[in-house]
């Protein structure tokens, strides 16, 4: 009887801690709990509060609908104040103490590469972070996963789609002189290269610049018809704006880092004629789109403002992130959800965001994007998702993508 008893025992021990070993933190049987860092005291404090209320927005949606396979959703936000240090710190916190099951939306490149370990430590995923770097998806990990298209190929694309386009024969680049503009630069130049073009001229300034007249006058000396922008809001006003004044007419192209409405908020009419690379679009109040307008409207109502792009971002990445979690079933786990995103496929959403694909060796969803011009001052999409200058996508057997000379259009 002793000895069938102490079986028993330890029979019950093993269940105990097999169960504990299978437990999957931040997924109860009520609950999922999801994290996200943002800077809401910063420099990028707007961008991140509009992040934070979009993926919120999307979360009370669900919630109200009975959640993800009968689980509540809870978002817990942390602010970096947009400082690495921080979001360590931050990280650690939402890892470790609060017990999340996953990284949402994080914001920031050196954020999240400093948050990252933290993570992978304790698997805990990193979902479309809010930044275009290709350390994002690269190296292949099987926690990173990324959703935007790199500042790298947003340029390889559009500065040869618009030297073809307008014939044009001169290009010149004024960048941020660190890892950002770097890359928006490069990609450019990359892209330059598939017309047997070159820059005619490259200037660059430090971080914090406000007098950009040198660079203006080294372009408008080489007879530049396209200036690349690697530059982000402040200096994208200031170059173009200086431009304006001199008397010097290009066309302007930037990436995704000069895709938001404080650009012609702060630089007024001169701002006109900007190009931009983009995704999602700028979700107006009075949109032409009737699921776009309802849903600006809703998100005015319930947070007293206009929603931004950023708002887009926070609703779109939270929004894809519970549809895995949805696919995945009641057996949530991280291997089931890894599982699941790599074979996913997003079609596009109301905002415009491309088709997104992933699988187990390919962890970026999307390498392209569109044009988007300032008008009037208001952002209108001038372009789909094409492969600029006649350029085709093609995705290959390795999981990387490929460009071919055809025509194409999404």
């Amino acid at each position: 009887m002793k000895t069938k008893l102490a079986c028993l025992g330890l029979l019950a021990l093993g269940t105990t801690f097999a169960t504990a070993q299978t437990a999957t933190q931040g997924v109860s049987k009520n609950e999922i709990v999801i994290g996200t860092i943002q800077d809401l005291s910063g420099p990028l404090a707007g961008y991140g509060k509009q992040i934070r209320n979009g993926m919120q927005l999307r979360v009370e949606e669900a919630n109200e609908q009975g959640g993800i396979n009968g689980r509540r959703i809870r978002l817990l936000v942390e602010d970096s104040g947009y400082e690495p240090k921080k979001a360590v710190l931050a990280a650690q916190k939402l890892v470790s103490q609060d017990g999340i099951f996953a990284m949402v939306g994080h914001l920031g490149t050196a954020q999240n590469m400093a948050a990252m370990p933290v993570q992978f430590e304790k698997n805990v995923i990193n979902f479309f972070p809010v930044t275009a770097a290709r350390e994002m998806y690269e190296p292949l990990h099987r926690l990173k996963y990324s959703n935007a298209a790199t500042y790298y190929d947003q340029m390889r694309i559009a500065a040869p789609r618009l030297m073809k386009d307008r014939n044009l024969k001169k290009a010149c680049v004024i960048y941020q002189d660190d890892d950002f503009g770097l890359e928006v630069m490069r990609g450019a130049e990359a892209g330059l290269k598939t017309l047997n073009m070159e820059f005619a001229e490259k200037t660059s300034y430090k971080r914090g610049a406000t007098d950009f007249s040198s660079q203006i006058a080294k372009m408008k000396a080489a007879g530049c018809e396209l200036v690349v922008l690697g530059t982000i809001i402040r200096e994208t006003v200031g170059t173009i704006g200086e431009a304006r004044r001199s008397g010097f007419s290009p066309l302007f192209v930037g990436s995704s880092a000069v895709y938001t409405d404080l650009i012609p908020k702060l630089g007024g009419k001169p701002m006109d004629g900007l190009f931009a690379t983009m995704t999602a679009a700028h979700p107006y109040l009075d949109a032409a789109e009737q699921p776009v307008r309802f849903w600006a409207n809703k998100y005015k109502t319930r947070f007293s403002e206009d929603p931004s792009v950023f708002s887009v971002y926070g609703y779109g990445n939270m929004d894809a992130f519970l549809r895995v979690a949805m696919k995945t079933g009641p057996a949530l786990s991280t291997d089931s959800f890894v599982k699941t995103m790599d074979g996913m496929t997003f079609t596009r959403d109301m905002f415009g965001t491309a088709e997104l694909s992933f699988s187990p060796t390919r962890h970026l969803g999307n390498a392209f994007s569109r044009l988007s011009q300032i008008q009037d001052g208001r952002w209108k999409v001038v372009s789909d998702y094409v492969a600029f200058s006649g350029l085709k996508p093609v995705l290959q057997k390795d999981g990387k993508w490929k460009v071919e000379s055809e025509f194409f259009k999404d």
